[in-house]
């Protein structure tokens, strides 16, 4: 008997990882708009404004695991932290665990093992 294996095509996760991006990023975190592009990865201006505006068909690889550290890390603050404002404030806040730095410092040093740092701190916090 021949069996086929049928490849299903992903759903497209582009426009609703950017909208999960910018609600954290920006609404939740409210940071200005150079942060958001160094947290993804420094896309170009236009190709950020058009992300931002919903126009998005696919991003790289590194653009998705960069919005899944960012992910991770919201939902860690969201379970350690039940009030919202505290959750949101302690990314900017300095922290011992980081030499002194916040979160969003560490993370916005560019590299994907920065935004891995804090979340492999946040998930050891959660136990």
């Amino acid at each position: 008997m021949d069996t086929l294996i049928k490849t299903q095509q992903k759903p497209n996760i582009a426009p609703v990882a950017i909208k999960m991006f910018m609600n954290i990023t920006g609404a939740e975190w409210q940071l200005p708009e150079k942060a958001m592009r160094t947290l993804l990865g420094e896309p170009s201006r236009s190709t950020f404004f058009n992300w931002r505006a919903g126009k998005v068909s696919s991003l790289s690889k590194d653009t998705l695991e960069r919005i899944s550290y960012i992910a991770g890390i919201y939902k860690s603050l969201k379970i350690l932290f039940p009030n919202v404002n505290q959750a949101n404030e302690w990314v900017k806040k300095p922290n011992a665990a980081f030499n002194g730095q916040s979160a969003l410092e560490v993370m916005l040093a560019g590299s994907i093992v920065d935004l891995a740092r804090v979340r492999r701190y946040l998930d050891a916090q959660r136990g």
